[in-house]
């Protein structure tokens, strides 16, 4: 029980052993099978998807197969069944000749992969040849007194089997006087020899037939046969002798064809014809027959053709040399040859990708390059290199083999193709070199977003544009390639003044031309900021943004907006929003340069389409008035004249600088008055004209009872005032000392009072003295009182007095009861604002 337990175990671990084995070599990509030679065409050699753990849809979705290196193929796989077997039948003896072992290598390719298995395929023998002899029968010569146990070489047999299957044993048959005997020769080879055994005589028998069997170990054995003749001599004579019993010649392989190689000598100490010695090859292959020629008379062994070291180092030739008796000696001649640098490496490029991707990992196989050199030592040692400076480097695979692996990262965007040279150089002196050339090209892999040409884009696009504008073009691209590099437009989400960006502007999606879809108004919308997104045609798509600016450039399509004087009534009844009018007040002893009124416009537009300037467009006095260019003011450009009308029409011309330019006209009513009464009179004048021909006279008496009632209360009021004045001064006596200076006057300009309109640049208070003579009065102007509104201007220069301190001193009359007048005018302003309606100038005139 215990012997059969112990047997079990060790069955056990030989089967464990023979599977590690075997996943050891096909771990170093190694297999190995043996099959019988004469096998017929698609036997079974082995299991390779099993060996190698590979499934039977593997083997054809992965490429596995039998790499073909351009000679005979003797073994194929089978896609369906994964099996190793014969593609053609093997003879052992014509592939492996005067070898005891015969391995049949080949290399499996898995290009999934980028594996190489080595696979080795032993050829065992089968009895399929008999010994044979080169010669079917042999002649020899001895004379009668030949010596007994005497030898004589018999011709050898050979036989093409290996093994026990080769030949083994001879047999001699025929006659008494003749023994056989078997030499071993310096190689283990079996050499029959004839001895003589009996003595011969000639008058007995003169011919002596022997027949030579050469026997197999084969089941069943095979032999072979010769006959053996042997002519027996009455004549006494010497066999020839060789110079050496061995020659050894070291040739080059590259020695030319017809070159001696060797000379062998004999000589034979008969004289005459007797001494005549001719030589033949003994024993020599069918190989070595074809190659080397035996001179028969000179002994010389030349060359019939080319030597390879590849394919033969080293041949064996016996040479005989005989008399014409027949006597001869025998002698081996070696010839070796040695190997030169005539073959360059052998590039084979096993297995190659075309395309990889560029995030391909670092040590990705790129290609299984074989290398094989056919001479042998230094010759044959092969040195593989790549170029520098390439994203690739080599690594030792199988044997001969190599991988091109990438040795860091690739970038499609820089490179996008590679022709990577592998270069092979022997160690023969000189070297001989080969090269292969793998193009590989770059896949692309969306790894980069689009890229805008500007940082920024900016655009100016007039107002009252038509709808469907171009505006720009934003560009972007892609340093991607194919799909990856497909670039589109897009709006990113926004709104303006509560509308969606999308009802403003649209970008064209393949050109990323940006279209206005309305028309722009400079004074509702100015700017417009957006951000455009382009985003390329990866999976996943990669984007980015950039900023475009869209500046409304203004256009002249506003016309002046008169704010002072007011519109006129019928003007705007009927719509032409383009005139104004008002009534002014002028002195007629107003001088040169007194303000009279102020025109004030502004324009909606911006930038020179809203630089107004004012000129005098009519007048009923041309020369009378004159108006600022860019300040709109209207002044006397002289002093009014007695012959003047005391009704003056005036048209102002407001005009932008716009292309071309828009204006609007106002129209001023002044009025030239020497007093009160007679402004009233011309304001009554006035409203008279104004009125329609056909109105009823009791608005005229209306007009009238209106005026006497204004007259009455302006009375009543400069009365008021003057009592005002009168103790503002006796209270100022009591503040101020006596000499605190006179009163000064400004001129008469600043206090005929045009005001109560907003438009004005400042507002005044003036005090105002008159006397019985009004040619001692005077006027005090109060910087203090006035303020800017407008934009600011410096005050006035305080004005020059009308009567000087000395003239005022002798000028005022000795009775304190003189009567005097005094009046105040004050003027009041405001900011202007577009959207404010404009009051009637209001004016106060105190009487006293």
């Amino acid at each position: 029980m215990c012997a059969a337990g112990r047997r079990w175990g060790r069955r056990q671990r030989a089967l464990l052993w023979a599977v590690l084995l075997a996943a050891w070599e096909a771990a170093w990509g190694q297999l190995r099978y043996s099959v019988p030679e004469e096998m017929p065409k698609g036997s079974f050699v082995g299991d390779v998807a099993k060996d190698l753990g590979l499934q039977l849809p593997e083997i054809r979705d992965r490429g596995v197969h039998i790499l073909d290196k351009g000679r005979t193929q003797y073994f194929a796989l089978h896609v369906k069944t994964g099996h190793l077997v014969t593609a053609e039948r093997i003879d052992r003896e014509q592939l492996c000749e005067n070898v005891q072992q015969c391995v049949l290598r080949c290399e499996l390719i898995v290009e999934g992969q980028m594996q190489v298995y080595g696979v080795e395929v032993e050829i065992t023998d089968i009895n399929d040849n008999a010994p044979s002899f080169r010669e079917a029968e042999t002649e020899l010569k001895m004379i009668e007194t030949t010596a007994l146990e005497s030898h004589f070489p018999l011709p050898d047999a050979h036989d093409l089997d290996s093994g026990r299957n080769s030949l083994q044993s001879y047999e001699l048959s025929g006659d008494e006087h003749f023994s056989l005997a078997v030499q071993a020769g310096p190689g283990g080879d079996q050499r029959p020899e004839l001895v003589l055994a009996k003595a011969l005589d000639r008058e007995e028998a003169a011919f002596h037939e022997l027949v030579l069997r050469a026997m197999d170990g084969g089941d069943p054995a095979r032999t072979g046969t010769a006959r053996i003749r042997v002519t027996v001599l009455d004549a006494n004579d010497n066999a020839p002798v060789f110079s050496q019993a061995e020659y050894t010649v070291r040739v080059p392989e590259d020695v030319p064809v017809g070159s001696v190689l060797v000379t062998v000598t004999a000589t034979d100490a008969d004289d005459g014809s007797n001494g005549h010695v001719k030589y033949l090859f003994k024993k020599i292959t069918e190989k070595a027959s074809q190659i080397f020629q035996l001179d028969t008379d000179k002994g010389t062994i030349t060359l019939l053709r080319g030597l390879d070291f590849e394919e033969g180092n080293s041949y064996k030739l016996e040479v005989q040399a005989h008399d014409d008796w027949g006597f001869f000696d025998s002698t081996n001649v070696v010839i070796t040859v040695t190997d030169v640098n005539d073959n360059g490496p052998i590039l084979t490029v096993s297995s190659r990708l075309n395309e990889i991707s560029e995030d391909a990992s670092p040590g990705t196989v790129v290609a299984l390059i074989h290398v094989q050199d056919r001479d042998s030592g230094a010759n044959g040692e092969v040195r593989c290199s790549l170029d520098k400076n390439i994203p690739f480097r080599l690594e030792k695979s199988y044997q001969d083999y190599y991988r091109v692996v990438t040795a860091r990262e690739l970038d499609r965007e820089q490179v996008s193709e590679y022709n990577v040279t592998v270069r092979a150089a022997d160690g023969g002196s000189p070297p001989l070199q080969s090269s292969a050339v793998l193009a590989l090209r770059v896949l692309d892999v969306n790894d980069n977003a689009p890229v805008f040409a500007e940082e920024r884009y900016s655009a100016r696009l007039a107002e009252n544009n038509a709808a469907g504008a171009l505006v720009l073009t934003v560009r972007a691209t892609d340093a991607d390639w194919g799909q990856n590099a497909r670039v589109r437009y897009r709006l990113a989400e926004g709104r303006v003044r509560g509308a969606p960006l999308s009802s403003y502007v649209s970008v064209q999606a393949e050109t990323g031309a940006l279209y206005a879809l309305r028309s722009f108004d400079y004074e509702q919308l100015r700017e417009l900021q957006l951000w455009v997104r382009a985003e390329d045609g990866g999976a996943p798509a990669l984007s980015s943004n950039v900023s475009v600016r869209l500046l409304i450039v203004d256009e002249n399509d506003n016309a002046p907006q008169v704010l002072y004087p007011p519109a006129v009534a019928a003007a705007a009844a009927a719509g032409s929003g383009a005139a104004w009018s008002g009534v002014e007040l002028a002195p007629r002893w107003a001088e040169a340069g007194a303000l009279v009124a102020k025109v004030v416009a502004v324009d909606a537009d911006a930038g020179q389409n809203a630089w107004l300037s004012y000129e005098l467009a009519k007048a009923t006095e041309p020369g009378l008035f004159r108006v600022g260019l860019h300040s709109g003011e209207v002044r006397t450009a002289r002093s009014p004249l007695a012959r003047d009308a005391a009704r003056q029409s005036l048209v102002v011309l407001v005009k932008d600088h716009g292309r071309p330019a828009l204006s609007a006209t106002a129209t001023l009513s002044v009025v030239l008055a020497e007093s009160v009464a007679e402004l009233l009179a011309e304001l009554g004048s006035a409203a008279d004209g104004a009125a329609a021909p056909g109105e009823p006279a009791a608005s005229l008496t209306r007009w009238l009872v209106l005026a006497v009632a204004a007259v009455s209360c302006l009375f009543v009021a400069f009365l008021l005032l003057l009592l005002a004045l009168r103790l503002r001064r006796w209270r100022r006596q009591q503040l101020l000392p006596a000499d605190s200076g006179a009163l000064r006057g400004v001129p008469v300009s600043h206090f005929v009072g045009i005001d109560g309109v907003r438009a004005f640049l400042q507002s005044y208070s003036h005090e105002v003295s008159l006397t019985a003579d009004s040619r001692k009065s005077q006027l005090r102007f109060s910087g203090g009182s006035c303020c800017d509104t407008l934009p600011a201007r410096p005050p006035p220069d305080e004005p020059a007095p009308l009567l000087g301190d000395e003239d005022l001193a002798s000028a005022l009359p000795a009775d304190p009861a003189l009567p005097s007048v005094s009046f105040s005018v004050q003027v009041f302003s405001a900011t202007l604002s577009p959207d404010a309606p404009l009051p009637f100038p209001r004016r106060v005139l105190y009487l006293a």
